[in-house]
């Protein structure tokens, strides 16, 4: 069964481009071309969303925003705005990957690829494997290369939470909220760092997004 993309683009040459690879690679695309009408689609239906920022009734932004409020379903920001501060607020947001427009449609369909490849747990799914790390949500169990690791509730629930979104960055502020019941940024620095000695050399998986927070990596090349 084809993967469903979600396609959130008003410019009609552009949207009917983007469909036209997106099914020739294989994939089932969805296309809206309206912000408000995207407010009221459910995102989890979908593999992955592509989401231009400038739409009529509502931003791009706004509605990266109003997804990750229930799901962790990988999204592509497109944007002709190229500057890094827009870059860096979507990735704050929750944003996967950031393609600025004009582009070519094969580096579009190779991010597509590449998100969709990797592994991720949505709310409520059961084990996951990223690089030599293995989470088990059911069973609240980790291991490394098949050694079982010990991790405090916090510790598990911020592994979990990068492992969501593998390779995407996570913001200080999103973990502080998705694995501390009280703390600060400053207290996260520490649970990741207590972290990475407890994952031993897995610990290196968890790299540093400066600016931003952490991410989660499967070869630590990527770092």
């Amino acid at each position: 069964m084809a993967d469903r993309i979600l396609l959130v683009e008003d410019d009609e040459k552009l949207g009917a481009q983007i469909v036209g690879h997106l099914e020739g690679a294989g994939f089932e695309p969805v296309w809206i071309r309206d912000g408000a009408e995207a407010r009221a689609v459910g995102p989890d239906a979908f593999a992955l969303l592509i989401l231009d920022l400038m739409l009529p009734g509502t931003y791009g932004l706004d509605l990266l925003k109003l997804y990750r409020r229930t799901s962790d379903v990988p999204i592509l920001i497109l944007s002709a705005r190229q500057d890094t501060s827009d870059k860096v607020r979507a990735l704050k947001l929750g944003a996967d990957d950031y393609v600025t427009k004009p582009f070519w449609p094969e580096e579009l369909l190779a991010r597509v690829r590449a998100r969709l490849r990797r592994p991720d747990i949505r709310r409520g799914d059961g084990p996951v494997r990223v690089g030599s790390i293995a989470l088990d949500v059911q069973r609240r169990s980790v291991e490394v290369d098949g050694a079982p690791v010990e991790l405090t509730r916090v510790e598990f629930e911020l592994l979990g939470a990068l492992m969501r979104r593998p390779g995407s960055a996570m913001t200080r502020r999103a973990l502080v909220e998705a694995a501390l019941e009280a703390g600060t940024e400053r207290t996260l620095d520490v649970h990741v760092s207590r972290l990475r000695k407890k994952l031993g050399d897995a610990g290196r998986q968890i790299v540093t997004v400066w600016g931003i927070g952490y991410k989660i990596v499967a070869d630590i090349a990527e770092g």
